[in-house]
Formats: structure tokens, sequence, C-alpha cells
């Protein structure tokens, strides 16, 4: 079977006893061996077996009559690099990374290289599996926490559920915020369900009519602070999906000037309190428009 290249995907039934993965697939598509081994290596292939399907890097793992292999292939997504991520601490059963611009926080059915969990697990020593336990948007920037245990991910993922941490996001916003009320307290909804962000003023450029903002959530909504920002009138700098103000062309250009800048809690772990920054040079800078 002659498959065109580019984007496709595959689901292959497992029929006769001592197949290997890299057979199967060579029977199914035209790829190189070498251009398998890659795809397989950034996250494109899933294994069912009985009940369970996972992801499946181990390409001379054994196969069984009835399983059955999905293989997934983008050349555009499979060609993508990944940012480099920054470690800020790592706790063995934790660690804390700062995100780039770009980096996905979890990967999709088509890939996972591009994911600071991957990355998180390939770049430790030693190196440990990785679990997600909160999210940052793709165009966001910050301090995420990645767990290498069950027992960890299942802590830290309850403290998150339970909102039993301080997470401080700084934001570049259009617009003077001293104008506003200070602290200024968001309280509309989002997606139809309650959210609530206090933002309080930290700097003014006068230049460019951009203000510097702390912000607080009580709740996590997807886009949350983008959301409220824009309520105001007061849309985040680079932010494409809610913001409409200022020069458009210089707007295409620059990163959404968000950035989750601290991280404070009492480990679930341990019951040590901790406490995590950014570096300073990766802080949002008032001086973005120049």
């Amino acid at each position: 079977m002659n498959i065109a290249l580019h984007k496709f995907e595959l689901h292959i039934d497992v029929n006769t006893e001592n197949s290997s993965i890299i057979g199967e697939l060579n029977q199914a598509c035209s790829l190189s061996n070498a251009q398998l081994k890659q795809a397989i290596q950034r996250g494109a292939l899933w294994l069912t077996r009985g009940k369970s399907t996972q992801r499946l890097r181990r390409i001379k793992k054994p196969l069984q009559v009835t399983d059955t292999l999905h293989f997934y292939y983008d050349e555009q997504v499979l060609s993508q690099q990944p940012n480099e991520a920054l470690l800020i601490n790592d706790d063995v059963d934790y660690s804390v990374w700062y995100k780039p611009y770009g980096m996905l926080s979890q990967g999709s059915k088509w890939s996972d290289h591009c994911t600071i969990a991957r990355w998180a697990q390939t770049h430790l020593t030693p190196e440990r599996p990785a679990f997600i336990v909160h999210r940052l948007d793709r165009a966001a920037t910050g301090l995420i926490l990645i767990a290498h245990s069950k027992k960890a991910a299942r802590a830290l993922s309850a403290m998150f559920e339970k909102h039993d941490l301080e997470k401080i996001y700084h934001i570049i916003i259009h617009g003077d915020h001293r104008l506003r009320p200070q602290p200024d307290t968001l309280t509309c909804d989002v997606d139809g369900k309650s959210a609530s962000s206090h933002f309080s003023h930290l700097a003014y450029n006068e230049k460019n009519n951009t203000s510097l903002v702390q912000v607080i959530i009580d709740t996590g909504r997807k886009h949350q602070i983008r959301s409220h920002a824009a309520s105001i009138n007061m849309p985040v700098v680079g932010d494409r999906l809610h913001g409409e103000v200022g020069d458009a062309s210089i707007e295409e250009s620059i990163n959404l000037q968000l950035c989750a800048v601290a991280l404070n809690f009492i480990c679930p772990l341990t019951a040590e309190q901790k406490s995590f920054k950014v570096p300073e040079h990766l802080m949002p800078s008032l001086n973005v428009l120049g």
C-alpha cells in the first residue's frame, strides 16, 4: 500500500506471531526506517493492548496477536524543534521549569517532542518519567511544575485543584492601569463560569502607554487573565486572540506578554515551604514595544 506522505494515520491490527513494529509499519507505508524511528521517538506511535492505549517509543517491544498499532504522521508537526526550557529546581520527586514561548504543556496524538513534559523527561539526570499537574498556555511563559512519580503527581495535582498555593503572574497591558482601582479585582465570568482575578499596578511606560501589572487569580479558567484584561479594554500586549489595541503589524510580531513569575506553596510531600521565581532577565519588560 502506498500512502501519500505529509500527513496520514494508520491503524494496524497485529495478526501474526513474532511480527515487529518496524515490519508492520513497513508494510503499511513507504516511509524509510529512519523516518519511522524518528517519528516514533517524537511520539507518533501508540499501542492498544487489551483496554489500554499508550504512547510507545520502544521499537523492539514484542507485539502480540490482537495488539493494534496507531501511527500518526504529520511531517509539519514532526519537523518542529522545541524551544529550550530552563530548569529552575530539581526536587527529585518533581522539578520546576521556566517554559518558553511556543512550548506546549502537553502533547497530542501526533507527537509530544515539543512539550515541557518530554523536555523535562529527557533533560534531567537521572532521566525520569514526567507527569503534567497543571498547564500554561502555549503562548504564555513562566514557571511550571512537572511531577516525576505517580505519588507526586497525585499530591501536586490535588494541591492545584484545591488552589492550595499562590501563583503570581506579571503581564504587560495596553493603557494606564494607574487609572483603575487599586487593587483591581475583576470577577466577570469566563466562558460562562465564575472567575476572579486581582490586578495590581507595578509600573507605567508613558512612551508606549503600557502598564506592568501583577496578577493573582482565585480561579483557573482558560485564558482567564487575558479575558479579564480585555474586559477592561486593557488587553495583554501580544494577545492576538483578545486584543485589538495598537499597531496590528507590531502586535503580530510580539509574543504574548504574560508570564507566571512565582509559585509559593507548602510541599504536600514534605510539608516544607517552597518559593520559586523566574530569573530577572526573563521577566516581562515594559520596553517590549520600544
